[in-house]
C-alpha cells in the first residue's frame, strides 16, 4: 500500500503543482501559451480558463497540492511502519472517494463542455482511479464487518488490475469516441 500512496501521489503532486505554475502563468499574462497546450484537443489553456477550473472558487490545482501531499504523507507514514486507526482509514476512503467523484465530473466537463483535455489533469485522473480503488480494498478488507463482506474483497483482490484496467480502457475509449473526428486527422 505505501507505494502506491508513494508513487501515485508523488506523480499527482507534481502534475498538480506544475498546473498551479502553468495557471499562474496564465493569471500574469492572458497571452501565456501553457506548456501542456499540443493542440486543438490536447490544451490545458483551453481548460484552464473555464469556470471548471475553479469549482470551488479558487484553482482546481491547489486541492491536488493538498490532496496528493496528505496522499504522499500517508504512504510515507506506512512505509515507515505506522498502523493507522480505523477512523483515518474511513476518512482516507472518504476523501479518495471525493476525490474520484470530483475528477469523474472534470473528465465529463473536459469532454462534453469544454470540448478539450488537459494533459496534466489527465495524469491526475490516471492516479486518483489507483488511490481510490486500492484505498477502498483496504478499508473494506480490514475494516468492514462480515463474512460475505471479506468474500467479496477476496474475490475483488483477485483480480484488482482488472477493475483498473476496465477503467482506464473505458475512459479511453470515451476519450476515443468524443474526438474521433479529429484523431483520424492526424493519424496517418
Amino acid at each position: 500500500m505505501s507505494t502506491v500512496y508513494l508513487v501515485a501521489g508523488g506523480i499527482g503532486l507534481v502534475a498538480a503543482f506544475v498546473l498551479l505554475l502553468e495557471r499562474i502563468e496564465l493569471l500574469k499574462d492572458p497571452n501565456y501559451v501553457p506548456s501542456c497546450s499540443i493542440n486543438p484537443i490536447l490544451s490545458c489553456g483551453s481548460v484552464m480558463q473555464t469556470s471548471q477550473a475553479e469549482a470551488f472558487g479558487f484553482p482546481n490545482p491547489i486541492i491536488g497540492i493538498v490532496g496528493f501531499t496528505i496522499v504522499v504523507t500517508v504512504g510515507a507514514t506506512l512505509a515507515a511502519g505506522a498502523e493507522l486507526a480505523r477512523w483515518f482509514w474511513w476518512s482516507l476512503w472518504a476523501g479518495t472517494a471525493a476525490a474520484v467523484a470530483f475528477i469523474h465530473w472534470l473528465i465529463f466537463e473536459s469532454l462534453y463542455r469544454i470540448g478539450a483535455l488537459c494533459p496534466y489533469c489527465m495524469v491526475v485522473w490516471v492516479v486518483t482511479i489507483p488511490l481510490f480503488w486500492y484505498t477502498t480494498l483496504h478499508v473494506v478488507r480490514h475494516h468492514a464487518f462480515g463474512e460475505g463482506t471479506a468474500r467479496l474483497v477476496r474475490h475483488a483482490s483477485d483480480y484488482h488490475t482488472v477493475v483498473l484496467t476496465v477503467w482506464y480502457l473505458s475512459l479511453a475509449a470515451l476519450i476515443a469516441k468524443r474526438f474521433w473526428d479529429y484523431w483520424i486527422t492526424v493519424l496517418p
